[in-house]
């Protein structure tokens, strides 16, 4: 059999060309933001999954931690594109497609003779949620250093890089390419933002620990949660105590989101708790984190200072909930504005 040669799959052709001549291309310097990891098909149960029965019905969508947080960087005004390996069945083309119609650049996607990953969801609007996955051998379990090498100029281009410790369990592949990107924007003096996500059913403490630690003296943000990420990674539930191990690690800046309520910034030379707005009609927190990320980096990418980027991303988050799946709702960067302004932090000076 022939070997396809290795431009986008004919399905995929028209899509990634209207994406690529839609979204901001042009000179690889020409990214403010870059999101390296994996996309999924999302399908969203109607019912709780141990109650779900022949006929139960659900909703389709596309999520994946990337490409929420690369819609969100998009929406916060950030030239941004994704780095991922897609598949080549059928729902590649409106995944792509729903990728570009969020205003991120998919010209750069590459694909794989491998179906694409995906998960079913069950979520309500007081946060409850429940996951089953589908990555083995999925096509974005591919990535790998030869994926990043023909990144090269965009990932020394950019002023900032976005990817996750899901994306480097995937696969060992897909691990080594995470670290060969992250040193190669930190390299070039770009900003990195690193969020360990740590799931247990896809990676041991053991390797994950291992990556932060290799990662974490490379990032200008890191993002986390308490007690979830904390008493996996560095030992503890307590916020203030895990973003002080974190930093200890050697990440410039640390953010730890403490439940639904507030996060906690440490910056090393200050403290700081930013309430999150409560959103007045919660539907499912799925991709709200990745909504901060991608919120957060896309402005400092823009010059905000750090306190005023995560007060935006405290808002994005909080006004993502809204929407059903991790991309149902985006909100626009005048929302977001708008709602960060009444953020007002509670700061005090660091050890």
């Amino acid at each position: 059999m022939r070997a396809r040669p290795a431009g986008a799959h004919p399905r995929l052709r028209g899509v990634l060309t209207v994406a690529g001549t839609a979204g901001p291309t042009g000179s690889p310097r020409g990214y403010d933001v870059l999101v390296l990891g994996e996309v999924l098909v999302e399908i969203h149960a109607d019912t709780a999954l141990r109650a779900a029965a022949d006929g139960t019905g659900a909703r389709i969508s596309y999520s994946g931690d990337a490409l929420n947080a690369a819609a969100a960087a998009a929406a916060a005004g950030a030239r941004t594109a994704l780095l991922a390996v897609v598949g080549d069945d059928e729902l590649s083309v409106p995944l792509l497609r729903r990728a570009a119609g969020l205003g991120v650049d998919v010209s750069h996607v590459r694909r794989a003779p491998r179906p694409n990953g995906a998960y079913l969801l069950c979520a309500d609007a007081e946060g409850g949620r429940e996951f089953v996955y589908w990555r083995s051998r999925s096509a974005g379990s591919t990535l790998s250093p030869a994926h990043t090498e023909s990144w090269r100029d965009l990932l020394t281009g950019t002023k900032a890089l976005i990817t996750s410790g899901i994306t480097g369990a995937l696969s060992p592949s897909a691990r080594e390419a995470v670290l060969d990107a992250v040193r190669t924007v930190h390299a070039a003096g770009g900003h990195v933002t690193y969020d360990p996500n740590h799931r247990p059913r896809l990676t041991g403490r053991s390797e994950a620990r291992e990556l932060l630690a290799r990662i974490a003296p490379l990032t200008g943000l890191l993002k986390t949660s308490c007690p979830a990420d904390a008493l996996a990674l560095v030992d503890t539930g307590d916020p203030y105590a895990a973003a002080s191990r974190y930093r200890a690690l050697g990440a410039r800046a640390v953010a730890v989101t403490c439940g639904a309520d507030r996060l906690l910034l440490d910056d090393g030379g200050h403290v700081s708790r930013f309430p999150v707005p409560a959103d007045p009609a919660p539907v499912d927190a799925t991709g709200a984190g990745d909504c901060f990320t991608g919120t957060a980096t896309a402005r400092l990418a823009l010059g905000d200072p750090l306190a005023r980027a995560v007060a935006h991303g405290v808002a994005a988050a909080s006004l993502s909930v809204s929407g059903r799946g991790g991309t149902g709702h985006v909100p626009a960067f005048a929302e977001t504005a708008a709602l960060a302004a009444t953020v007002r932090p509670d700061t005090e000076r660091g050890p």
